[in-house]
């Protein structure tokens, strides 16, 4: 026997239903008294079942079984898909992301939480934008919501708390655009060498599925004046993000780096790698196809400011860095050692399918008279925090460019 157990009591005599009934009637009415005196409000158990355990968002997002639970977390967003939660502009009353803490911006340490009509007037983030950082308990079915961990047909949903606490476990800082820790290993390099230990760097990263990229692209090319809208690449036009597809007027998948040059596809890897994928209206999407960039040629129709001939495409000049930036990223990140093509750049054009993109003379110009701006800046801190956990170092750093090719 443990030290710290009883010894066995005498089993008790089994009392007469007749007596027992009294005493449990009575019971109930003693309790139902108490909680009348008491002001108790919104406190429903059905008959035959017991309260719903109570669980953090971490235990939840674990604990998905179809059980149902209370779950206690911050109001941090607006789920819209599997990895894409609004942080402002909210669209709708349906949906809330809680998490642990009321500064966490991981979806993958969010939960998704279905809120049903009953509750929409009081707790739906469109009409109360102001929930946000609060602290609320919601009771319902533990079950995937929009493919994700969630909490789904809630039967109770209460403020627990107004203002957010400490935070138990903050997230650990990420490198901003100069920290030095993440590009340490390529300090004071040159030329191959520093193109060697960049790859080193950037390899190190999480890939996603081609679907997958249709959410990250609502996140990174979000327009910061319209958080319900992406910008388009070659166009400019901002454009709302649920318009994506494949009809006229729609946006799709661009891959700056042509995915036929070293014939890559939409494979997970080059093909989905959100560093070179970038919203374009179809239409200029189909013209520019898998053209190399140059100068020259005549305007695009439907994307002014955007040239075209036979062989080449030139983006418009807000872009033109972005653009190259891109391009370079995808020559130093692929080196032929994932299964997949050894791409670079080089001085021509019409490289059709082989693994090279063109023109580096041009590109390196264009680096450096279009330097990164605020929407490429978020958009590589977005990748790195969100999606992939790498970043592009010639956005971070583009002298790099005229250091390894020039």
């Amino acid at each position: 026997m443990r030290p710290d157990t009883a010894p066995a009591s005498p089993v008790p005599t089994p009392t007469p239903s007749h007596t027992f009934l009294p005493h449990l009637f009575l019971s109930a009415l003693v309790v139902l008294g108490l909680l009348v005196a008491g002001g108790v409000s919104q406190v429903v158990i059905a008959p035959g079942s017991q309260a719903a355990s109570s669980l953090t968002v971490t235990q939840a997002i674990t604990t998905q079984n179809n059980s149902t639970a209370a779950v206690t977390g911050f109001v941090v967003g607006q789920p819209t898909g599997s990895s894409t939660v609004l942080r402002s502009g909210f669209t709708s009353d349906t949906a809330l992301a809680i998490a642990v803490t009321a500064s966490e911006t991981s979806p993958a340490r969010m939960l998704y939480v279905q809120v049903g009509s009953a509750f929409r007037a009081t707790f739906g983030l469109q009409t109360n934008p102001g929930s946000v950082g609060q602290q609320v308990t919601v009771t319902g079915q533990l079950t995937a919501y929009f493919s994700h961990p969630g909490l789904k047909n809630t039967t109770a949903i209460s403020m627990s708390g107004s203002t957010p606490g400490p935070d138990p476990s903050p997230p650990a800082p990420t490198p901003g655009p100069d920290a030095g820790d993440y590009y340490a290993p390529a300090s004071g390099k040159t030329g191959t060498a520093l193109e060697s230990s960049l790859h080193q760097i950037i390899s190190v990263q999480r890939t996603l599925s081609y679907d997958q990229v249709w959410d990250a692209l609502k996140d990174t090319d979000q327009d910061p004046k319209n958080a319900n809208n992406v910008v388009l690449l070659y166009t400019g036009r901002s454009q709302a993000k649920n318009t994506n597809g494949g009809g006229v007027d729609q946006w799709n998948r661009e891959h700056v780096w042509a995915k036929s040059h070293g014939d890559f596809g939409t494979a997970t890897g080059p093909g989905t790698d959100v560093h070179h994928l970038r919203p374009t209206d179809v239409s200029v999407n189909s013209e520019r196809g898998n053209k190399d960039f140059d100068l020259g040629g005549t305007a695009s129709a439907e994307a002014p400011g955007n040239f075209t001939d036979a062989d080449s495409w030139e983006p418009r000049a807000a872009v033109k860095g972005d653009v190259a930036r891109m391009i370079m990223y995808m020559a130093v990140r692929y080196e032929g050692g994932d299964g997949f093509a050894d791409l670079e750049m080089n001085n021509q054009v019409n490289n059709g399918t082989s693994p090279f993109m063109g023109k580096l003379s041009v590109l390196l110009d264009w680096n450096r008279m279009d330097p990164p701006d605020a929407f490429e800046q978020r958009r590589n801190q977005r990748i790195f925090e969100q999606w992939q956990g790498n970043r592009n170092p010639f956005v971070d750093h583009p002298e790099y460019a005229d250091a390894i090719w020039n």
